[in-house]
């Protein structure tokens, strides 16, 4: 909670920095102008500057003229801020905003009050008002209070959206970078991203597990017109059933055991970007038909809710499962499977695509390489046969987990070669002591999972020691 400062009593129209095309610069924050905002107030005058002061800056900006309206508004609109009045006739600011936070109500509100006293600012806090302004204000310090809320929105949205990648999935960041390889397949599947991705469509993406679903998936949010916004990737497989729910739609203080506090959904957390549900196949029935709701409807309702939340999202699923099977078995619903297809892209095992598996195990040893701290193994005509020649049944992921096992042990493994290449390499290599000794440490700190602390125990040295022999094997 702060309080601004007493302003001057002139409540002047903003005269904000121009641009050269002629727009309010962003010297108020570079979010604001994507930004649906709700003014709440019985006074006319006051209303009308805040819409002259906000209006040029925001995307929407809508008025109340009292808490009737105001809810009206909300049960038909998602508003990123709500500025309130605290003194309006019939029922006090704090007194609403209590009342929705009840019901679910998960904007930021900042309150205009005339009264800086320490009784209300301790209200205002418990209802949940993030910021509060005193009367009279001038134009720059509300625009700075909309300016907190907002920051303090994008920096919880993204510590959340964070988290839950962190949690749901142990892919690492090198699958995620962009869809590489020159085959027909991929070819094929970057036409259709280019095609597809302007477009609200949703998207259903199939394939085995490791072929580059979540990949496809960035690759049409990052040509979207909704690229600025938030990606937010859902492994529905990850997610207890019990708990998918509140996960999904967020949940009211006290709405079940251990609910201490009232918390945004990721559909809410994706607002105005693209929402990514992978292993959709794995959602219960019960979850499924909220899902399609949802879907339909564009609006979802937090567990203990009274209030339907209305969103904007772009939908992309994922599956590794044959969807139409399973609608056969009854294990998945029809007209949910019907409402998701509308365009499919089915992703090609590595073992199809050819040559792409030589282009993506040198990114992979590239990167790894410089990450682990350790020279790249080079990949001799025998160690390429044997790449393109393997059935890659963990596809695109096993590649990745085989490079690195590569670099720790300092090189491929012998299936990875044919007999006379292998032979002739292992009698063409004589390990010394220091090869010796960098592959018997990196063995180890691959074994503890990256914890150097742990592998210098293990090993009975120190860790300042392993640190000097990455440094040195990093140049």
């Amino acid at each position: 909670m702060r309080s601004t400062a007493m302003g001057a009593p002139e409540l002047a129209a903003p005269s904000p920095a121009a641009q050269p095309d002629g727009k309010p610069g962003p010297e108020f924050g570079p979010w604001l102008e994507k930004a649906s905002i709700l003014i709440v107030d019985d006074e006319p005058g006051m209303r009308n500057f805040l819409v002259r002061t906000l209006g040029p800056r925001a995307k929407r900006v809508e008025e109340a003229a009292d808490c009737e309206e105001a809810t009206k508004l909300l049960d038909q609109h998602h508003f990123d801020v709500v500025i309130l009045d605290n003194i309006m006739p019939g029922k006090s600011g704090v007194e609403w905003l209590t009342e929705q936070r009840e019901i679910g109500f998960f904007s930021d509100a900042i309150l205009m009050t005339a009264y800086a006293d320490l009784d209300t600012a301790i209200k205002a806090l418990r209802a949940g008002a993030v910021d509060f302004v005193l009367k009279p204000f001038r134009s720059n310090q509300i625009l700075n209070a909309v300016a907190r809320c907002l920051d303090r929105m994008r920096l919880r949205r993204e510590n959340h959206v964070l988290r839950h990648e962190l949690r749901a999935t142990s892919d690492h960041v090198l699958l995620r970078d962009k869809l590489i390889g020159y085959s027909a397949q991929i070819q094929e599947i970057r036409e259709t991203i280019a095609r597809v991705a302007p477009l609200p469509t949703s998207i259903l993406i199939s394939g085995e597990s490791g072929t580059g679903k979540e990949v496809t998936a960035r690759s049409l949010h990052a040509l979207s017109d909704r690229a600025e916004k938030p990606f937010v990737p859902i492994n529905c497989a990850a997610i207890p059933s019990e708990m998918i729910e509140a996960e999904l739609f967020g949940h009211l203080k006290g709405a079940f055991t251990g609910a201490q506090t009232a918390r945004d959904g990721l559909f809410m957390h994706a607002q105005g970007g693209t929402l990514f549900l992978d292993e959709v196949g794995e959602l219960s029935l019960a979850t499924q038909s909220k899902l399609l709701r949802a879907i339909e409807s564009r609006r979802v309702r937090p567990v203990g809710s009274e209030r339907e939340a209305p969103v904007d999202l772009r939908f992309v699923f994922a599956t590794n499962a044959d969807l139409e099977a399973e609608v056969e078995e009854g294990r998945f619903r029809a007209d949910l499977f019907y409402r998701i297809n509308v365009m499919h892209i089915a992703m090609p095992p590595l073992r199809e695509r050819g040559d792409d598996v030589l282009e993506l195990a040198s990114l992979f040893m590239s990167k790894l390489s410089k990450q682990l701290g350790v020279p790249q193994v080079a990949m001799d005509g025998a160690v390429r046969a044997g790449l393109t020649r393997y059935d890659w049944p963990g596809n695109v992921r096993e590649l990745r987990n085989l490079v690195e096992r590569t670099l720790i042990l300092g090189r491929f493994p012998a299936e990875f070669r044919d007999e006379q290449a292998g032979a002739e390499g292992h009698a063409d290599h004589d390990e010394t002591l220091e090869e010796m000794e960098r592959r018997h440490i990196m063995a180890m700190v691959h074994k503890t999972d990256g914890n150097r602390s742990e592998a210098a125990r293990r090993l009975g040295i120190s860790r300042k020691t392993i640190d000097r022999k990455f440094a040195d094997w990093a140049d």
